[in-house]
């Protein structure tokens, strides 16, 4: 599949002034007497990019058909490769066996309604202090003060202020035990990198932003406090 997404890179992207130079690397995954262009007559434009590998259909132990995935502007299309495979005896080695189809990416899944666990209002106040307090120490890297609100025997890295802790946007706490599994919604505040020598608030590149991210936490209340055990990321809407 990586033999066809690197053919994918090169054979997605031409525009005249590149004919020659495409020519040429294309060289590298075709079989002999195959046409060098691959069916593109020289003129016209196409870039792709975000080429990754999507799906194989096998139809013998030598040859396979490849999806790959890739952005072309605003569109997400498919290119279907047929590959040959030499096998272990001749060396491993793969080639292009015929000409590529561009096809459209299938649209998005529908994603099934899931019912909102029953919420636990009380537990949901004891957290929110808390995980402020978490969230800013995870976003600012200051080890002590993140520390103070990691369960005891637990230590978790931090973003080292790469972002600056903005809101603790929401939080969905079921009902359960000492330990929960809750999800919280965060914004973080985006910097804007370095600054031009005269910046203007109506420059977007001249303003931090922010950015909601979601994450699932395990949280344990050791005495009267909840303290956080792990964390990683959603798996789904939060609420």
């Amino acid at each position: 599949m990586a033999f066809a997404a690197q053919f994918a890179g090169v054979y997605l992207n031409f525009s005249p002034e590149d004919a020659a130079s495409r020519s040429r690397k294309l060289e590298a995954f075709l079989a002999d007497g195959m046409d060098a262009q691959m069916g593109w007559d020289g003129y016209g434009k196409l870039a792709a990019v975000a080429i990754q590998p999507y799906d194989i259909e096998a139809t013998d132990a030598n040859n396979a058909v490849v999806s790959v995935a890739f952005q072309s502007g605003p569109r997400r299309m498919m290119l279907s490769v047929p590959v040959y495979y030499s096998g272990d005896d001749a060396g491993r080695r793969f080639v292009v066996a015929g000409r590529p189809a561009i096809l459209p990416a299938p649209g998005p899944a529908d994603l099934p309604q899931v019912a909102a666990p029953e919420s636990d209002d009380a537990a949901t106040a004891e957290l929110k202090p808390q995980l402020e307090g978490f969230f800013k120490e995870y976003a600012s890297g200051n080890a002590a003060g993140l520390e103070r609100y990691v369960a005891a025997g637990k230590s978790l890295p931090s973003f080292g202020g790469a972002f600056t802790f903005s809101q603790l946007k929401e939080i969905v706490v079921p009902v359960g035990g000492a330990t929960r599994e809750i999800q919280a919604v965060v914004v973080w505040a985006v910097p804007s990198g370095e600054a031009p020598p005269t910046p203007t608030a109506t420059d977007p590149a001249t303003v931090g932003g922010t950015l909601e991210q979601a994450y699932r936490l395990t949280v344990e209340k050791q005495g009267d406090k909840w303290f956080v055990a792990d964390i990683r990321g959603a798996g789904r809407v939060v609420g």
